[in-house]
């Protein structure tokens, strides 16, 4: 990983001064794509110094492209890199969806069963009233496909800053009604997977975090990605920011903190909580490809169409056409593209994208700590960039 690394870096250095000695330019059409992500990417988060973000293409199994932009942290002017950590907000329920679906290949649970049949212990935490839940079953959870609401308290501003996943759906067991027909509709909800937090828990005999560490990230080598904690000494860690006023020219902008203890729900684990960065994320994208956890069958089911998205009258999130989603990860089967299997995340000042072309082995990343950009802009223009160069033909 560190040579192939070496050799993006040397290879993005050198795009410039690559003509011919007629002040031909010779440059390949890969090049000519990389100068263009370079561009995008340097006008976005122009001015500097300030926040910005890690970008990151994985083509095959090389690198192509690996580049920071802006500062990590505004008070120790630290620089971002491929090596800083970014909270990747919901990008962190694809893993705990492919945790169930391991729980689920080892035998340990089947997950077209009611929520009621996976472990007494779970039940606790389940609403009392069996007969309007019974119909939700785990895979209505890994697709927010399962009707349940998301009624957590919020007028208590030290709880929604600081609770836990497990006081997160203490809300959960005085629930009356679902808001619909479990797997008819979507409804993208946080607090589903954090009851998948107690269920990888009760199934494992083991502590989420460990079981995630021991089964998940050291299996597909992300030997530093962690969950956050208030008293976490996160390697390489960055903050997220927002601007103080969003409405002034870029020029002028100042940007504030605004992570843990700014914003809410911040602390959960199962639904978002993850810190990583894009050379740890990198391995991961591998670990998929390679069915290093997940055996292909299971993980082209994970990727597959479950829930529609497009035109749900009850969720606005990723409601675009061509949109369904899978169990973890969003699908987009936009005319004439190559299948996209994709996830945001947003929390606080981070901005997260991280889309996967599977069929043509193509990853892109970018992870920023600031959202004061439009995301579906940048990434259309990263797909014209990939078409234009034949990435995705």
């Amino acid at each position: 990983m560190k040579n192939k690394l070496m050799v993006a870096a040397a290879t993005l250095t050198s795009l410039t001064a690559m003509v011919s000695c007629n002040n031909t330019p010779t440059l390949t059409k890969d090049e000519i794509a990389l100068q263009k992500v370079d561009s995008l990417f340097t006008e976005r988060y122009a001015p500097q110094p300030n926040p910005g973000g890690a970008v990151l293409i994985l083509k095959g199994d090389s690198i192509i492209f690996d580049k920071g932009y802006g500062i990590a942290d505004t008070e120790l002017n630290t620089q971002i890199d491929g090596n800083t950590f970014f909270n990747i907000a919901s990008v962190s329920k694809q893993f705990t969806a492919v945790a169930i679906l391991k729980l689920a290949q080892d035998g340990k649970l089947d997950i077209n069963k009611s929520i009621y049949d996976v472990h007494p212990n779970v039940n606790k935490y389940l609403p009392k009233d069996k007969n309007v839940f019974k119909g939700v079953t785990v895979a209505h959870l890994m697709s927010h496909a399962s009707g349940i609401p998301d009624s957590r308290p919020r007028t208590d501003r030290n709880f929604v800053l600081t609770c836990t996943d497990m006081q997160s759906i203490e809300y959960m067991k005085d629930l009356k009604e679902l808001k619909f027909e479990p797997g008819t509709q979507y409804d993208y909800q946080n607090p589903t997977f954090q009851l998948l937090y107690v269920m990888i828990e009760s199934l494992s005999g083991m502590p989420f975090e460990q079981y995630m560490k021991e089964n998940i990230f050291t299996p597909a080598g992300m030997d530093e990605t962690v969950y956050f904690q208030a008293d976490r000494e996160i390697p390489r860690m960055s903050h997220g920011y927002i601007p103080q006023n969003d409405t002034i020219p870029a020029e002028e902008k100042v940007f504030r903190q605004y992570d843990y203890g700014e914003e809410s729900f911040f602390a959960t684990k199962a639904d978002g909580g993850i810190y990583t960065s894009t050379h740890e994320f990198a391995k991961w994208e591998k670990a998929l490809r390679n069915n290093t956890i997940l055996n292909a069958e299971t993980t082209q089911a994970a990727h597959s169409p479950q829930n529609n998205v497009s035109g749900s009258e009850f969720c606005s999130y990723q409601n675009s056409p061509y949109t369904s989603y899978g169990y973890g990860w969003f699908i987009e089967d936009q005319p004439g593209m190559p299948r996209k299997v994709y996830h945001t995340g947003d929390n606080g000042g981070y901005q997260i994208y991280a889309a996967r072309f599977p069929e043509k082995d193509l990853l892109f990343l970018v992870f920023e700590n600031r959202n004061d950009y439009s995301r579906w802009k940048m990434a259309e223009k990263l797909d014209a960039i990939a078409k234009e160069a034949g990435w995705l033909d």
